[in-house]
This record gives structure tokens, C-alpha cells and sequence, in this order.
């Protein structure tokens, strides 16, 4: 089956091998003393934060931003000292950045959006350091998959997963697949957490665009956009994807602003029976955790994002290490790799297995929506694509908006 020009077989091909470190050829014209000329699209807290983390950790410096509120384009040109003939404003105008001067672009808008813009960048020859999700349905998944193919060998394609850039997640994985725990019998993956805060009174779709976070077709609800993080470790540890799921969840605790879910519970089946027990909720008061366990016939491995990564034995163990300023240093651990492999021409590209990570997440979507088991091969068949319905000024709002 044929799917946004990838066939299935050999995406999931592509996802299995991961992260994938290609042949190196003529880099971007520059030379390596010379900054990568960085834009942003998505101006939002988290785009202004990368764009700081890239100017003071790597060899790069922001030239061009992008956001749909006129008022955040501005805020990020300031700081970055961006000309206003390089501040782009509006739903299309990425286009411009784009076009513009600028080696890479960092995607940090919501998720929705994630592959036209990402697709658009790597068709004009852009390197992408892309914020997890790398969408919110399917099609779009295969979407960015199949750009990110097209340009091997040109582009790098780096989606920001902390964990994988973290030394003691790194350790614990490596010893799982060397067998420290024996054979992987079941899994506990949580992510529990306080609600996040309204940025505008809800009722326009202006102010879906400002709440984005809290609406399921701009974000991908709280499974996708939120707890990918976990999913990703499990598929990570257990070195493939689920099969199959089931959950349930709902709307229950948060109900004052968007249609996200603030509560789910998902059962993962992969291979060799591999039972995973997800939950989540984004509404709590006294209790936060990212938690990853997985029990083996030998051991566990207890791996805390923001905490303690350890693996405990019958025989042997692993003291690893903690894991409190992963936030930041995962982010700058992948900026520093992707700015390296653009000046050393080591066109890394790790969008097969993010994909898988974000279709996990989907999957368990779509099972607790539907209150039933999905397989895998049900999700890819059917190739669901999400529409926001968006009714919107695309010279983007004025300043009060």
C-alpha cells in the first residue's frame, strides 16, 4: 500500500534500523568557522528557548523567525536581533523564511503544522532540527519520513528526543539490549503531571492558536504531544513497536479550556507478548513523575526522566546515574549534534524512528478514543488525518488578538 509515497514495508524497514548516519558529501557551501544561519518557526516559549540554547551552545545564530502572532515574531526579532524584512508573520509566510537566508530551521511550532513546514524546508535544501511530535496523524508521519529520505545525503533531519541524548538513558538501553535484564517480560510506563496554563480565554480560533496545547487537533491531545517522551523509551528499550493497544481515558479533572483528554490508561502489546502498562494525566496537584521500568527475567530497569536511572539484578546491576538537568542538556546535547554533523557533512537523520515513536503514540489514541483494540496494521490502514477546521486571518491577528 502506497502511503504518501512510502510503502509501508520499507518504512517500517526504515524505522527499525533508527537513527541513521549517512555518507558525507559537500557541505552546505560554508566553511566550519562560519555560523550556521538559523530560522525559527514557532516563536512561542519553547521556540525562543532553542533559539537561545542554539546561539550559546553551538556554532549558529539565529537570521530569520516565523510565528502566526505578529507579537511573538517580534519579541523573538528583538532578541535575536533579527531585521523586521526578516520577521515573517502569518499561517504561509514560513515560506519566506525559508526562501530566505538561512542554512537550517528549527520547527517548534505546533504540532499540526509540523510536516508542510518540515516537508517545505527540506524541499529547498534546509536542514531541520524538529520538536517532537513530528505531527499528529499518520499520513503526516509518513509525510516527513519520505522528505527526509528524499533529501539523504544532503540534509540532516534531528528530532529532539532528550533521552536519547542523555548518558544514563543511553547506558541503561545499551545494557538492556546487551541482555543485563535477561528477557523482557512487561513493562510500567508513566507520565503524570500538573496542568499547563491557559495563554488566551477560549472561544475563537485565534485562541485555539494561542491554547494550542489543550486542542487535540493542533497538539495531538496529551498522549501524542506530551507523553510521546515515555512511548519513545519503550519502543527504545524494547528495540521496535507495539502491535497492538487498547485504552480508555477521558476529560474529567481539566474541562475549562479546549477538547484535550486530561487522563489516559493504555495497554501495549509487542513483540513476543510484551505487555506495556501506560497512564497519564496532565491535571494533578501534589504528584509529578516520568517514570520508564521495564521488567525483565533477569532484572530491571528503573529510568526516571529527571530523576534516578538504575538497573537492579539477579545477578548484576547498574548504579547509572541522575538525570535532573535532562530537560536542557538533552536539548543541547542534540544541538551540538546537529550543527556538528551540517559542518562535518554527517547527514544524521533519525525521522524513521521518531515516526514509529509518534505513530505508538497515536496508536494508543486511538485506542482509548475508540475504547477498543487497534492493531498496528489497522492504524496504517486506515491513515487517519486530522483536520483542525481552521477559520483564520492568514495575515495572522493584530497585537491584541
Amino acid at each position: 500500500m502506497e502511503r504518501d509515497g512510502v510503502e509501508r514495508r520499507d518504512f517500517l524497514k526504515m524505522a527499525a534500523a533508527g537513527l541513521t548516519i549517512l555518507p558525507a558529501a559537500a557541505v552546505r557551501g560554508a566553511t566550519a568557522n562560519e555560523k550556521i544561519r538559523l530560522g525559527i518557526i514557532g516563536c512561542g516559549g519553547r521556540g525562543m528557548w532553542i533559539g537561545k540554547l542554539f546561539e550559546q551552545h553551538a556554532n549558529a545564530r539565529v537570521t530569520a523567525v516565523h510565528d502566526y502572532f505578529r507579537d511573538r515574531a517580534d519579541i523573538a526579532g528583538k532578541t535575536f536581533d533579527v531585521p523586521e524584512a526578516h520577521r515573517h508573520v502569518g499561517l504561509d509566510s514560513y515560506h519566506e523564511l525559508i526562501a530566505g537566508p538561512v542554512d537550517a530551521v528549527a520547527v517548534e511550532s505546533p504540532p499540526y503544522f509540523h510536516p508542510e513546514q518540515t516537508v517545505a524546508a527540506l524541499e529547498a535544501g534546509k536542514h531541520v532540527f524538529l520538536a517532537k511530535p513530528i505531527a499528529v496523524d499518520v499520513p503526516g508521519c509518513l509525510q516527513i519520513v519520505d522528505a527526509a529520505a528524499k533529501r539523504q545525503g544532503r540534509c540532516c533531519v534531528l528530532v529532539d528526543f532528550q533521552t536519547r541524548n542523555n548518558e544514563f538513558f543511553r547506558g541503561a538501553a545499551q545494557r538492556v539490549h546487551e541482555g543485563m535484564i535477561g528477557a523482557p517480560v512487561a513493562g510500567q510506563f508513566f507520565y503524570h503531571t500538573g496542568r499547563l496554563g491557559k495563554k488566551a480565554e477560549p472561544g475563537t480560533d485565534v485562541a485555539r492558536m494561542r491554547n494550542w496545547v489543550f486542542d487535540k487537533a493542533l497538539s495531538g491531545d496529551i498522549i501524542v504531544e506530551q507523553n510521546i517522551h515515555v512511548l519513545d523509551v519503550a519502543n527504545w528499550y524494547l528495540q521496535g513497536r507495539p502491535l497492538k493497544a487498547f485504552g480508555a481515558g477521558g476529560r474529567k479533572a481539566r474541562v475549562d479550556v479546549g477538547d484535550c483528554w486530561d487522563h489516559f490508561v493504555v495497554t501495549y502489546t509487542y513483540p513476543n507478548d510484551v505487555l506495556v502498562d501506560f497512564a497519564s494525566t496532565q491535571f494533578l496537584y501534589g504528584f509529578d513523575a516520568m517514570c520508564m521500568r521495564l521488567f525483565g527475567t533477569l532484572g530491571t530497569v528503573d529510568s526516571h526522566y529527571g530523576g534516578d536511572v538504575s538497573i537492579r539484578g539477579k545477578s548484576d546491576g547498574w548504579a547509572g546515574g541522575n538525570t535532573g538537568r535532562i530537560y536542557e542538556e538533552g536539548a543541547v546535547n542534540n544541538i551540538k549534534d546537529f550543527c556538528a554533523a551540517i559542518a562535518e557533512g554527517r547527514y544524521i537523520n533519525n525521522a524513521p524512528e521518531s515516526a514509529n515513536s509518534t505513530m505508538t503514540s497515536i496508536l494508543g489514541r486511538m485506542a482509548a478514543y475508540e475504547n477498543r483494540l487497534v492493531t498496528w496494521e489497522e492504524m496504517i490502514e486506515k491513515n487517519e488525518r486530522l483536520d483542525a477546521h481552521l477559520d483564520l486571518p492568514p495575515d495572522g491577528p493584530d497585537r491584541r488578538a
